[in-house]
């Protein structure tokens, strides 16, 4: 059985744990490999490995930096495809979803690939009498990662570029449920030029992630996963005297506004819904439909597309499945007792997909596409987040109604409206307490050059990841005041002919 070990100072390192976490295929059901799950010394190995490595890079020029990005962009995509089999059999996602997902980060890396422009500072000259000031944004030294299992490949990609190009060194402990991708990661970097110690993967469980959290040398702490976690990353990151931001879980709502147009809303709904099998927090999980009338065309339009998709391993041959398999038993089972939940309290139950079988594929962790009508708030199906391929169906009877539904929620990742009325968009940017909007735009997630995160519960920390923030979130401003004394100038220098370089 193959073994995922950790990657440290630029090299495999054979961890002495006795424990270690089974890697399945989720299409299969069948056990692919084994992680393991490395004790607190092991971790802090690799926490002094990057503190070794973080004076020499810090001190490398950005542009330097820059170039392993570029370098590391261009054999992102030279790998992708190889990449994106990866995600797919380890995450189950379909090949198509995971190439999305490899090029959503590699966004990120194209945006760290301009560090020498973003990380120039400021200055002003003449603050007073022969005063000049400037301020230099540098790095804090060592970061960490957690990173979840629905996105193996983009998350983790949010963090450690714009790290690393800044000038940090970066320890990065992916999900134990889907490991390998992150090795992959330091073997391209490294590929790319990147020096020993300045990315490493170790891999674990709490008892890794608890030494990241209070080890003194981590300077800054980036998560995603749900709220509760989040919540505890914060806390104790915080409490140790760590920059941290821990995005959480989320509850995402359209409005289905009278006015929207049917078919696109629809086929938009669909793909937010159900695609990654649901396991996205950005994924939409409930439709808010104003009005009877629309509700019910929607809910006949979504039956009618359900009935179309299909189900099943994320790569085959010929026509590719609309959606692949969850990444567990045990989160099947949490999904399939939130489907029971929905029915027990009330809601209308229009396709169950608890009973799905895959032909060939009959011990994958396959639920089929879920979809509730007259879900009410009070339901454990709106109120928490279920992570899985579930839609739920709340009717209103006016838009302020539908708003105040989103704003009361503990959750504000992200929503999107349906309208073809441009007053009601606008002010549904301006009045909704979500992070992320989307006007007929169904995922609102931000391009690399901007920043993701959400409100309420679904973020812990000032700083969202990736965009100035992340610049942000990964460097120090230091202001420099100056005045020079008047001094004997030089007259005579030495002439050279050639291009200055570096």
């Amino acid at each position: 059985m193959e073994t995922i070990q950790n990657y440290i100072g630029g090299q495999y390192v054979a961890s002495q744990s006795s424990r270690f976490a089974p890697v399945y295929n989720p299409a299969t059901g069948k056990q692919v490999r084994q992680v393991v799950l490395s004790s607190s010394e092991e971790v802090e190995k690799a926490v002094a490995a990057a503190d070794s490595a973080f004076p020499a890079w810090a001190k490398t020029s950005p542009l330097k930096r820059a170039r392993v990005m570029f370098k590391f962009k261009a054999l992102l995509e030279q790998n992708s495809e190889e990449l994106a089999k990866l995600i797919s059999q380890e995450h189950g996602k379909v090949y198509s979803d995971a190439l999305g997902e490899l090029t959503r980060g590699l966004e990120v890396v194209e945006f760290a690939c301009g560090i020498p422009h973003l990380q120039k500072g400021e200055h002003s000259a003449n603050v007073g009498t022969g005063v000049d000031s400037h301020s230099l944004m540098q790095p804090l030294g060592v970061c960490a990662g957690i990173t979840p299992f629905n996105f193996p490949a983009m998350v983790p990609m949010w963090m450690f570029p714009i790290a690393i190009a800044t000038g940090n060194t970066f320890v990065l402990k992916p999900s134990e449920k889907d490991p390998s991708f992150a090795i992959k990661l330091a073997e391209l970097l490294q590929q790319a030029g990147l020096p020993d110690g300045v990315f490493n993967v170790v891999n674990g469980d709490k008892e890794a992630v608890d030494v990241l959290l209070t080890d003194s040398r981590i300077q800054a702490v980036s998560f995603v996963g749900s709220t509760p976690i989040a919540e505890y990353i914060y806390a104790t990151a915080s409490a140790h005297g760590k920059r941290c931001q821990a995005l959480g879980g989320a509850k995402n709502h359209c409005i289905m506004m009278p006015d929207a147009e049917l078919d696109m809303a629809a086929n938009a709904i669909m793909g937010a819904a159900f695609g990654a099998a649901g396991e996205r927090c950005m994924a939409l999980s409930v439709a808010v439909a104003v009005g009877d009338e629309i509700a019910d065309d929607l809910v006949a339009a979504l039956q009618t597309r359900i009935s179309e998709m299909r189900v099943g391993p994320g790569v085959v041959e010929g026509r590719e499945n609309d959606m692949g398999p969850v990444i567990t038993a045990q989160h099947k089972a949490s999904i399939c007792d939130y489907i029971k939940s929905g029915v027990d309290q009330g809601a209308t139950l229009l396709v169950d997909g608890r009973e799905l079988v895959v032909d060939d594929y009959e011990d994958g962790f396959f639920v089929g596409p879920t979809l509730f009508d007259g879900v009410t708030p009070d339901m454990t199906i709106y109120e928490e987040e279920i992570f899985g391929p579930v839609l739920a169906v709340v009717r209103v009877p006016d838009y302020q109604t539908a708003l105040t539904l989103i704003n009361r929620h503990q959750y504000g990742n992200g929503t999107a409206i349906f309208t073809r009325d441009g007053e009601t968009a606008r002010q549904f940017s301006e009045d909704v307490q979500v992070g992320m909007v989307g006007i007929n735009v169904p995922i609102p997630v931000p391009m690399a050059f901007h920043s993701f995160g959400g409100w309420k519960r679904s973020v812990f920390g000032p700083l969202n990841v990736h965009g100035n923030d992340g610049v942000r979130f990964y460097t120090r401003m230091k202001t420099v005041t100056s005045r020079w004394p008047a001094s004997v100038r030089l007259e005579h220098h030495a002439s050279s002919f050639t291009m200055p370089t570096m």
